[in-house]
């Protein structure tokens, strides 16, 4: 099996779209390097990447928007094509396993949008059992001193 995984930003907002009774999610992502040739010019590629991710789970998708920084992994596929002029293209597609959001470019106003783009809760309280003569502690709260009997 070949693996790809991709960072890069969407380049529009994503389609969901309905196949033969499976839902699929299609989006696209631009991947921009910058490098200095040999005679220190500096240079940007952009690799783009269609990203084709059948799931039904496509609670996702409002967040999958132009700009947003997202993490993939798939499995690559390259596609020859005859562009309108008449030159030869490829393209790469990639059948996606797992998406991750990341982030969103920063607006004219300066804000990201993330607050609104992926929303998150800051605090999260791990379950803590009772082990015998071991103190508990029941929440994050609770901590006003050192514990002394910490395995460790």
């Amino acid at each position: 099996m070949i693996k790809l995984l991709v960072i890069g930003n969407l380049g529009k907002d994503c389609s969901v779209n309905n196949v033969n009774g499976k839902s699929v999610i299609n989006f696209n992502v631009a991947h921009t390097e910058k490098f200095k040739d040999s005679s220190g010019t500096q240079h940007e590629k952009t690799t783009w990447v269609e990203c084709a991710y059948w799931t039904d789970r496509t609670s996702i998708a409002p967040y999958l928007k132009k700009g947003t920084q997202v993490y993939v992994e798939g499995t690559p596929e390259a596609r020859a094509y005859q562009t309108q002029d008449g030159k030869q293209g490829v393209a790469l597609t990639l059948r996606i396993i797992n998406v991750q959001l990341l982030g969103t470019r920063n607006n004219a106003d300066g804000n990201t949008g993330a607050e609104q783009a992926m929303p998150m809760s800051n605090s999260y309280t791990a379950p803590v059992q009772n082990q015998g003569s071991a103190r508990s502690i029941s929440s994050h709260t609770d901590i006003t001193a050192p514990v002394d009997d910490l395995p460790f």
